[in-house]
């Protein structure tokens, strides 16, 4: 995960803090030689480090914060709100175009992922009610087009090629059909190279030139560090850029280029890519992602994951059945479905507030638990899952056969899906009834 270094060595540092007590301006400046140290560890850019530094400890040694009653609390406040203005203080919003369609240009360097990063915006802006449009213009990797049109199948958004004529008409004819289509908006797949050269620019200046573009975004991989920062201050300067979207956010990055690039080029980073399913995108949120590097959680986030994978209807149909004592394997087979649907269960708990990155590796979350679960019930028949009370040892052995598991790892579910039911009679009378008139969602519904 990003920012998992950093995240430990800041949570350290201001632990130390914390114990002090009162402070002084010596406490102030030490711990924030350490927050510098751990910055740089994490490859931000020198010059973003030095301004971030400066600007923290001015504010965390003036008069109200040494002599206020919770002093490390407030210089924990000043970072957090320095980090995030160093990464653009709100999110910052893809460019309409007044009269459709609205075209994203896409660009960036070979192996940045635009192909499918471009297929998880669409995806994005699709659930949104949009109709976008999948342009090939990458002419020249071997394969590009066919996986455009792949992603964009597995999105179920349209692809526009025209194989391998010049992308400039490429790029003009797809606006043409996006017209007559009622497509909206375009979204053009770009050719990258293994380093900026002028024929790359020349003909991304060309395209830009031809379509007028409402959007350039630059694709950059987070795990690059410093070089992601450094593609992105030669294509804005030669290219111009309206945003940023940062892939593998999710990867063992360090995270200086999320804390870098805002700073360096003054464009905003717009999305994150996250994982390599084709939903993992997300709006990047500078508070937020402030937020998680300081043990804070982002629990924002998570309810917006959560409200994309349950359905409320399905929700309130199954806190009547808790509270009825009608919850089935079936049901609870469904839950898994949607719990695995919302990502990592590792980078779902490093969103909940206190529970930082250090702590949660040494609980070691076992990510295939839920895949053995997942096994053991399609293993059972209908009435089995209807009825577990029925399971006896030789169905149980056959179960057992038929998901690659062992008789004590189905005991082991049955155990937990006794106690859920157990907990789920407590929401009963005046607590099921009032947890029912909320409009805040049950247990599984979040």
């Amino acid at each position: 995960m990003a920012f998992e270094s950093l995240a430990e060595k800041l949570s350290a540092t201001f632990k130390r803090l914390r114990s002090k007590g009162r402070l002084t301006e010596s406490d102030v400046r030490d711990s924030m030689r350490d927050v510098r140290l751990a910055l740089l560890e994490a490859d931000v850019s020198y010059k973003v480090v030095k301004d971030f530094i400066a600007r923290v400890t001015e504010r965390a040694t003036g008069k109200d914060v040494l002599e206020s009653l919770t002093p490390a609390q407030m210089v924990i406040k000043i970072v957090n709100e320095e980090l995030t203005a160093t990464m653009g203080s709100e999110n910052a919003k893809l460019n309409n175009a007044s009269k459709p369609p609205t075209v994203v240009m896409l660009v960036g360097l070979q192996g940045a992922g635009k192909t499918t990063n471009g297929a998880k915006l669409a995806a994005l802006l699709k659930r949104s009610g949009k109709r976008p449009l999948l342009v090939a213009c990458d002419i020249y990797r071997p394969a590009a087009i066919k996986q455009l049109e792949t992603v964009g199948a597995q999105v179920d958004v349209p692809v526009f090629q025209m194989g391998t004529v010049n992308p400039v008409d490429i790029a003009k004819s797809s606006i043409e059909h996006a017209r007559k289509h009622g497509n909206d908006p375009v979204i053009l797949d770009t050719a990258g190279r293994l380093h900026i050269d002028e024929t790359l620019m020349d003909e991304l200046k060309r395209i830009k030139a031809a379509v007028s573009p409402d959007e350039v975004m630059l694709v950059v991989d987070a795990m690059t560090g410093q070089d992601a920062v450094n593609a992105a201050k030669a294509f804005d300067d030669a290219l111009g850029i309206d945003g940023i979207f940062l892939t593998k956010l999710d990867g063992d990055a360090r995270g200086g280029a999320a804390l870098s690039v805002r700073a360096v080029t003054g464009k905003p980073i717009k999305f994150a890519g996250i994982g390599e399913k084709l939903d993992g995108i997300e709006l990047f949120h500078p508070e937020r992602m402030a937020s998680r590097i300081l043990g804070m959680g982002d629990i924002l986030t998570l309810i917006e994951k959560a409200e994309q994978s349950f359905d409320e209807k399905k929700a309130v149909e199954l806190t009547n059945k808790l509270m009825s004592n009608k919850f089935t394997l079936s049901d609870f087979y469904e839950q898994l479905l949607s719990l695995k649907s919302m990502g990592s269960i590792n980078d779902i708990a490093g969103m909940l507030p206190g529970v930082d990155a250090k702590a949660l590796k040494g609980a070691a979350v076992d990510e295939k638990a839920l895949t053995r679960t997942e096994a053991i019930i399609q293993s059972m028949t209908v009435r089995e899952r209807e009825n577990p009370s029925i399971l006896n040892s030789s169905r149980k052995k056959r179960i057992a056969a038929g998901s690659g598991t062992q008789v004590v790892d189905i005991n082991r579910l049955l155990k937990q899906f006794d106690m859920m039911q157990t907990m789920a009679k407590q929401f009963g009378g005046k607590a099921g009834r009032k947890l029912m008139k909320s409009k805040k969602r049950g247990l599984f519904g979040l």
